[in-house]
């Protein structure tokens, strides 16, 4: 058995909250902190280099889109995902098991699974051997370990996801040590998947058999909403190790996700949904998301945000944006994107600062009192 090395150092702890530094062979990363989406190798509309400006600290992409196309064969021989995108900082994949379950008549037994190409109906086969080689072939710094997505909410439904993703978690930690002693240009960290839903009673069980394994750190899967989110991270990180780094995978669209994730242990986030809802035109505000299409926004020429820093507050107003919007430029969505992403990473940032220097409960407190005022 290789042996395990810690990759996280714990700065300041606060409860079960902390802040740290992950390292990887691409760079540290300053937690807690926010992770670009980059599902095909890159942050839709923006450029690695706007990443990097609106203070992105790493970036994940996604197996099984990467797997589709260009293949990792081809970003194998460009040197790995950090490489191949020129982004040349801390990278993560996830295994693309959420995305492979989420496909239409997709066949699943003990070995894997069977599925066919959302692009051109070509067959393929993921399996836990198959996943850990296409991650490792990738390159990126951090993977996840292939995870069984439930087919529904039930306990039964759950329990055999857990299950299953418990022992697929086993094959994983074996064939990522296999190709840990055959590739020895660059070290990568392999986190174990952490499921149960909305079960306390499963996400214990689940903790308990993830923090028994030679793994790097955890990703904590199937969270899509706030609602008992404090309950079910309380339950998982009072049990995982403090000593390695928790990923909170897919949660950070709504600002209280990061909040309540940061409060209870969780080290990193990664979530489409901020560009996402750019490019239709949602946009954070410290008051709340606006739709920038409304006609009332034609006349306004103030910046999105005062006190906002980013590309697009400081060089445009909100009526040239909804000009941009109304007209469907491309440039719409750059602009948009490079600000809610700014606001999110900035938001985490702030979210570090604040436990560093002990005023996390009131910059929560006063941040979700503003941003959420219009929801009471």
């Amino acid at each position: 058995m290789l042996k395990e090395q810690s990759i996280f150092t714990i700065t300041k702890k606060i409860g079960l909250a902390r802040v740290g530094t992950i390292h990887t062979p691409h760079g540290d990363i300053k937690t807690p902190a926010f992770v670009g989406a980059a599902t095909r190798a890159t942050v839709k509309a923006l450029t690695m280099k706007e990443m990097r400006e609106l203070g992105s600290q790493a970036i994940l992409a996604n197996t099984y889109h990467l797997v589709l196309r260009p293949g990792t064969d081809l970003i194998k021989e460009a040197g790995g995902l950090a490489e191949f995108s020129s982004w040349h900082g801390p990278t993560f994949t996830d295994s693309g098991g959420f995305q492979i379950f989420s496909l239409p008549n997709v066949k699943i037994n003990e070995n894997g699974v069977k599925f066919k190409s959302h692009i051109d109906g070509a067959n393929f086969e993921m399996t836990p051997e198959s996943s850990m080689q296409a991650q490792w072939a990738i390159g990126a710094d951090i993977h996840m370990a292939f995870d069984h997505l439930a087919k529904s909410e039930s306990y039964e439904d759950m329990k055999e996801a857990m299950e299953r993703t418990h022992d697929w978690l086993d094959r994983c930690v074996i064939e990522h040590q296999r190709l840990a002693l055959t590739n020895t240009t660059n070290a990568q960290y392999l986190y174990a998947v952490v499921q149960g839903g909305t079960f306390l009673d499963l996400r214990a069980e689940s903790a308990k058999y993830c923090a028994e394994k030679s793994v790097d750190g955890f990703g904590i899967g199937g969270v899509f909403t706030a609602n008992g989110m404090d309950k079910m991270l309380q339950t998982v990180n009072s049990i995982l190790p403090e000593i390695k780094p928790r990923h909170l995978l897919g949660m950070g669209q709504e600002p209280i996700d990061l909040f309540v994730g940061a409060e209870y242990g969780c080290d990193t986030f990664d979530c489409v949904g901020p560009t996402r809802m750019a490019r239709n035109g949602s946009l954070y505000t410290l008051d709340g998301r606006i739709n920038i299409k409304n006609a009332k926004y034609t006349h306004d020429f103030t910046p999105l945000m005062m006190d906002c820093d980013c590309e697009c507050c400081k060089n445009y107003n909100k009526a040239y944006l909804h000009h941009l919007f109304k007209t469907d430029e491309i440039t719409a969505k750059v602009l948009a994107s490079i600000h809610n992403e700014h606001f999110i990473v900035k938001t985490v940032d702030r979210i570090r600062e604040s436990l560093l220097n002990d005023t996390f409960k009131d910059y929560k407190e006063s941040f979700l009192a503003r941003y959420y005022k219009n929801n009471k």
